[in-house]
């Protein structure tokens, strides 16, 4: 099929020929918006989801400026963990061998783990395509063995998890030994506070897209399950009997409490997987390669951890805790649900949750609830039920307080009557309703 929703965006016809080799037909919203800004050369900040297809949003654009010829670096991109900028390389090499350009247009991965010397000695000449995490880039920087002042656009992918990790510092670093004019492209599924001083440091009038993600898809199921004063690992370990995971995410807000679960969880005999920021770069590479092959069907996680990680055949979500905002409720349940597969994300909650799960239902989520009961699941009150008998309880106020007779004289104890009067109604108007 021809990708001609691709070609309004004059993008070279090799990339078009790659467009169609990768099966796209549509851009997502983030394409939309990012690769006439990119083509334009502008800088961007691209607020979207997982999932979005926001990696070729900025890939194709730059592929299609790239110089043949011109045997210095071109382009980096950036991102904030080993996994993540794995995968990103793939998808570099992917477009170079659809265009049946391998040996022409050259990329190299630039990573932790990797023997640095080794990196450095197999490097004949400068990439002209440049993926990596920020401390090995500017490392290989410092060293003189990488010159990315000739690069025309560079990209920081994963912003918000960049700066949760601390890592830039090392980005800033590394843009000051780049061209001031340089095209910057920032990739973030939130833009707290905390970036605004990187952001107005290097964007001057940035295109800034915020994309309205669908928040979940259509097949997506939400189950709310109260806590009330029950262990959560109890409730846990009760949920994962009740439902045949294909895999599992059991979500927790910090690592701490990660440790704590999985230790629990695995005392009652389940075998779960953990993934958290706290982890060594081998224990992690373990756990990753052991998911891979499907040994686990639970793994306890934290928001920060599984961002970075593409895991895939995710059937349930688990939120052991709910998350403090929107973003990570949204960011959590988007690890489901994906290319077709029905997903249910189970959610336990307190009291103090409350808001939040109505801000969601105000985007338009639905939650339906939920208990568990000798390993079955039974339906449970709304969450919401004392709030709606409140509100049906002050409607009856209303409508017995506007039968209330007013005096045009008023004598003493007339509020007393009034309210006898405003009682006598009520309870006629419930006697009604019954009926």
């Amino acid at each position: 099929m021809d990708n001609h929703l691709f070609k309004q965006y004059s993008l070279q016809p090799i990339i078009n020929d790659v467009i169609d080799k990768l099966g796209f037909h549509e851009p997502t919203a983030i394409q939309q918006k990012v690769i006439p800004a990119a083509l334009r050369g502008e800088s961007v900040i691209g607020q979207s989801q997982t999932g979005s297809g926001k990696t070729h949003s900025y890939l194709l654009p730059l592929f299609s400026k790239l110089n043949e010829s011109n045997k210095k670096v071109q382009f980096v991109v950036t991102a904030p963990t080993r996994e993540l900028a794995m995968q990103i390389f793939d998808e570099v090499k992917k477009v170079i061998s659809l265009a049946e350009k391998d040996g022409v247009w050259t990329a190299k991965l630039f990573i932790g783990g990797i023997d640095k010397k080794r990196q450095i000695e197999k490097m004949k000449e400068q990439p002209q395509i440049v993926v990596g995490t920020p401390g090995r880039i500017l490392d290989l920087i410092e060293d003189g063995a990488l010159d990315i002042y000739s690069a025309g656009s560079f990209v920081v992918d994963e912003a918000d998890l960049m700066l949760d990790l601390g890592f830039m510092k090392e980005v800033d670093q590394i843009l000051v030994r780049a061209q001031s004019n340089i095209q910057l492209m920032v990739f973030s599924a939130t833009i707290p506070e905390r970036l605004q001083p990187f952001l107005k440091k290097y964007l001057q009038n940035p295109a800034y897209f915020k994309m309205n993600d669908q928040l979940s898809p259509e097949t997506m199921e939400h189950r709310l399950v109260p806590l009330r004063h029950r262990d959560v690992s109890e409730m846990v370990y009760r949920i994962s009997g009740a439902i045949q995971p294909y895999l599992a995410i059991i979500f927790t807000n910090g690592k701490e409490l990660a440790n704590e679960l999985a230790k629990e969880l695995t005392e009652k005999g389940m075998e779960v997987g953990l993934i958290h920021g706290g982890l060594t770069p081998r224990e992690r590479k373990r756990v990753l390669k052991d998911i891979q092959a499907l040994r686990y069907q639970f793994i306890v996680a934290t928001d920060l951890a599984a961002r970075g990680i593409d895991i895939k055949g995710v059937s349930h979500i688990i939120n052991a805790q709910m998350p403090k905002e929107e973003e990570f409720y949204i960011h959590r349940v988007g690890r489901t649900a994906r290319a077709g597969m029905e997903g249910t994300a189970i959610t336990l909650y307190k009291d103090e949750d409350l808001q939040l799960i109505e801000r969601l239902e105000k985007k338009g989520l639905t939650f339906e609830s939920y208990d568990i009961k000798n390993g079955e699941w039974i339906e449970s009150k709304a969450w919401n039920e004392r709030k709606q008998r409140k509100k049906k309880d002050s409607d009856t106020e209303t409508q017995a307080w506007r039968k209330v007779h007013r005096p045009n004289k008023v004598k003493p104890g007339y509020k007393k009557k009034m309210k006898r009067e405003q009682i006598k109604h009520k309870k006629k108007i419930n006697r009604d309703k019954k009926k």
